[in-house]
């Protein structure tokens, strides 16, 4: 069966053998950019080109998702559309990946991931992975940590998880992870902790620690030399901006702690009240947003 929320732009490439899917869709939680910003590194290495596009008609709410329109000395010289698409593409090591990419869908999301599911098994994706970041009680000062959510407790194992049970709203990517469960294959969303005073910027710490993982799960070949050099130039930035203030140099090492004191309990704090208690950031969040602009 066919859906009719898709159009093959492409025929199935030859040889495809196997392929991880990755996904990363915008409108959901994405703190520092983390999610984004892996994806955007994973296509400049893994050249790709479109294989399916989704019927965003369908799917979107177009006056929250404008389309932008080109203008040109008072002509209207076209609209550039969102897009919501199946992309294809190989690792340096002949790999094929599959990466899905575009807004987040508004509406349909059970036709969505039906359909999404229909070209799963039609090009035979042996694993799916997920990309996000959200805000967290954590220091720029600590390597990022990650946290999964998964089909399985074997693949939430190979990537940390909160030892607890509790209800948090989802996205789509969690009906996406869902339907990969219900049809018994292995899929898992990797969340990277941003500190919660660096989320509204770029933050690229985030998104290495995500590729990193991506290539350990999976098994890619993904460089990830250039974002955590992006990540180390990022971290003196805020270096710089904390040290000038006794308050925001208090606030990290109250944070260091916490942190310090969490990798050794057997009770990590779960996500509900990851910032419960703490100063808010808000002042040193301002002050890095100033600084982006003037810089």
């Amino acid at each position: 069966m066919t859906s009719t929320l898709t159009t093959w732009e492409n025929d199935i490439p030859q040889g495809l053998r196997d392929p991880v899917l990755v996904v990363a869709l915008d409108g959901w939680i994405d703190a520092g950019f983390g999610a984004a910003t892996a994806m955007g590194n994973l296509k400049s290495q893994i050249r790709t080109h479109r294989l399916v596009r989704f019927d965003t008609d369908e799917l979107l709410d177009q006056r929250a998702r404008r389309p932008v329109m080109r203008l040109m000395n008072g002509v209207n010289t076209g609209l550039k559309w969102p897009r919501l698409q199946l992309r294809h593409g190989r690792d340096s090591a002949g790999q094929d990946v599959l990466v899905l990419t575009g807004p987040e869908p508004d509406f349909r999301w059970n036709r969505f991931t039906e359909a999404l599911m229909e070209l799963v098994d039609q090009l035979g994706v042996r694993m799916c992975v997920l990309f996000g970041a959200f805000p967290a009680a954590a220091p720029h000062t600590r390597p990022v940590t990650l946290g999964a959510t998964a089909t399985t407790t074997e693949l939430a194992t190979r990537v940390g998880f909160i030892d607890a049970s509790f209800d948090i709203p989802a996205g789509i990517q969690a009906a996406i992870e869902r339907a990969f469960g219900d049809a018994g294959k292995p899929a898992v969303g990797i969340w990277a902790r941003v500190p919660h005073y660096a989320a509204t910027m770029p933050f690229p710490s985030a998104a290495a620690a995500l590729l990193d993982c991506l290539a350990r799960l999976t098994g890619l070949v993904i460089d990830t030399a250039e974002m955590h050099g992006a990540g180390a130039a990022a971290i003196q930035q805020i270096d710089q901006l904390v040290r000038n203030n006794p308050e925001h140099v208090e606030m990290v090492r109250t944070l260091e702690r916490q942190v310090d004191d969490e990798a050794t309990s057997a009770a990590p704090t779960p996500l509900a009240s990851d910032i419960a208690d703490l100063p808010s950031g808000d002042e040193l969040a301002a002050e890095l947003e100033k600084f982006l602009r003037d810089h």
